[in-house]
């Protein structure tokens, strides 16, 4: 029986990575995989998953309006889906996560997702909320903060690599934008 899995974690754990060996492994084995990624993460070639250990794979995109459902539907009628991976899935709609789970119960693909749980303010996004509620299995990657602690946050950074606490929820950027942190030195990045 297929399910949703959601593949969690802060930047630099191995999300990537991991989606890409997963996809590997149902290659191997004979089985056709569909990679998903957002079409708003702009930070390497579009419509490719790129892990920074240098792998990658060809993907198709997804936007707000894109209706995953139909879309896997129209693939599997084509060549049959044995797995759809995610890449940047807390870029989704509640109704996109939906519609990966009418996939995973009405054509018994699984379906896993790969995604950041929170935003440089320590709020969900809404892809990863809804993921966190309609999952059947939720897995943590980990990576750590620069003590040597869990790092389950982010903060976003400005060009001096002070931390910047207001502005949109969504920011494309990397190692140059972005660093991961323990929950105690975000809070601290966070103070007035």
């Amino acid at each position: 029986m297929a399910k949703l899995y959601f593949y969690y974690s802060a930047m630099n754990a191995g999300k990537s990575t991991t989606l890409l060996q997963s996809a590997y492994n149902y290659q191997e084995r004979g089985m056709n995989t569909l990679l998903l990624t957002a079409a708003l993460d702009d930070r390497y070639s579009q419509g490719t998953i790129t892990s920074r250990i240098g792998i990658e794979a060809e993907a198709e995109l997804f936007k707000e309006n894109t209706k995953l459902f139909e879309l896997i539907l129209k693939r599997h009628h084509q060549a049959s889906i044995g797995c759809v991976l995610v890449d940047e899935s807390q870029f989704l709609t509640k109704e996109q996560v939906y519609q990966l789970s009418e996939v995973v119960d009405r054509l018994d693909i699984p379906v896993l997702a790969f995604g950041i749980r929170t935003d440089f303010r320590g709020e969900l996004f809404p892809g990863s909320q809804a993921l966190l509620a309609w999952s059947d299995k939720l897995i943590e990657l980990k990576t750590i903060c620069h003590c040597g602690s869990k790092a389950n946050m982010v903060i976003r950074v400005d060009a001096e690599g002070r931390a910047i606490k207001e502005g949109t929820q969504i920011e494309i950027g990397g190692n140059d934008r972005y660093i991961s942190v323990c929950r105690k030195h975000f809070k601290e990045a966070m103070k007035d």
